[in-house]
């Protein structure tokens, strides 16, 4: 099978390897539909942040079960997507909540394990999600940074009629402001820096803040009266972002901070005062949740994907495995506008 490898930093090489027969215990084969290139595999790839070497990395894949299993809910053929994080110690106090991503104790497709930029991969069946009909395959390779999305914007106490506020315009900021509208806001507000993204945003139905243009602080300030914004996302990880989600929010808002960030977060006294005279709710995100069955974060994506959680706008490139050297270099150097890039590999 043909498979993505990361031989050394900033080293991709398509190779073939053998497909792995040999079964283990409460896994199923996958041949891999589709898998997405995450942000994360940027500094992971090039900026000497993988584990070890080899590796495979993706972690934001679908695909088709390709064996049969005794015992196992899933049939040969059925259509699938993965959450990649697999909890190794079930005696930690979170494992026993089903908040699986605070573990301490956890493996990682794509990063700690070899990942989905491959044709073939062995998952254990308690990762496996079924996708419904009503969703496209290729779609369900977003599953994982939706879910993320959603599981941020869970925080949220938004009633119906609310407006909300999202500080960051790629994939994972605009799946977070459908689920802004989703759940409730009637207005949702997106800034960024670029007018791509900002594009898109603007045509599925938000309101758009170039912040190039405009301070987007004061452009809020404009939009809601002075009041500021009830429900905010920080969806890019920067600094000067972390700030304007605070100075952007209300009396008795609520912010969300999505973002990984990059550097050192300081914030004044001034600017500390304000968190409290305001009243405000802070609140860390990371992941997403598989817990409660039927409730969790990817069973609301997956009934929500293809209908009113809309992904298609969001992918800027199809690519196949062997092109994966040149389209990461041209992301990495931005040679030209990227925004989901998606490998095609089994659809």
């Amino acid at each position: 099978m043909k498979a993505l490898v990361l031989k050394a930093n900033a080293d991709l090489k398509l190779e073939e390897r053998p497909v792995p027969t040999d079964p283990e215990e409460d896994t199923l084969l996958i041949k891999i539909a589709a898998c997405g290139i995450c942000g994360s595999d940027i500094p992971r790839g090039f900026h000497n942040g993988a584990y070890f070497y080899p590796l495979v990395m993706g972690h934001e894949f679908s695909g088709i079960v390709e064996e049969e299993a005794a015992g196992s809910r899933f049939n040969r053929g059925d259509r699938v997507t993965i959450f990649p994080l697999i909890p190794t110690d079930p005696t930690e106090k979170v494992y026993e909540s089903g908040d699986y991503a605070l573990c301490k104790s956890y493996d990682y497709f794509g990063s700690r394990r070899d990942g989905a930029f491959q044709e073939y991969l062995r998952v254990p069946e308690f990762n496996i999600f079924k996708v419904p009909d009503h969703v496209d395959l290729l779609h369900a390779s977003m599953t994982e940074p939706a879910a993320v999305a959603l599981h941020g914007v869970r925080k949220l106490h938004i009633s119906k009629g609310d407006s909300g506020l999202v500080i960051g315009g790629g994939p994972i900021g605009n799946m977070t402001a459908q689920w802004l509208r989703i759940l409730g806001c009637d207005l949702v507000v997106v800034v960024d820096i670029d007018p791509e993204k900002l594009k898109i945003a603007q045509k599925m139905g938000f309101t758009t803040i170039n912040s190039i243009d405009k301070d987007p602080v004061k452009e809020i300030m404009k939009i809601t009266n002075g009041a500021g914004m009830p429900r905010v996302v920080e969806a890019c990880g920067l600094t000067v972002t972390f700030l304007q989600a605070i100075e952007s929010a209300s009396v008795f808002g609520e912010v969300v901070f999505m973002g990984n960030i990059h550097g050192t977060f300081t914030i004044n006294e001034k600017e500390f005062s304000s968190i409290l005279r305001r009243e405000l709710s802070i609140y860390g995100t990371w992941n997403s949740k598989i817990e409660p069955k039927g409730e969790d974060d990817w069973t609301t994506v997956l009934k929500h994907l293809d209908r009113d959680l809309i992904v298609s706008p969001l992918i800027s490139d199809l690519v196949e495995l062997d092109e994966g050297p040149e389209i990461f270099e041209s992301i990495l150097h931005k040679e030209r506008f990227h925004n989901k890039v998606i490998f095609k590999i089994g659809v």
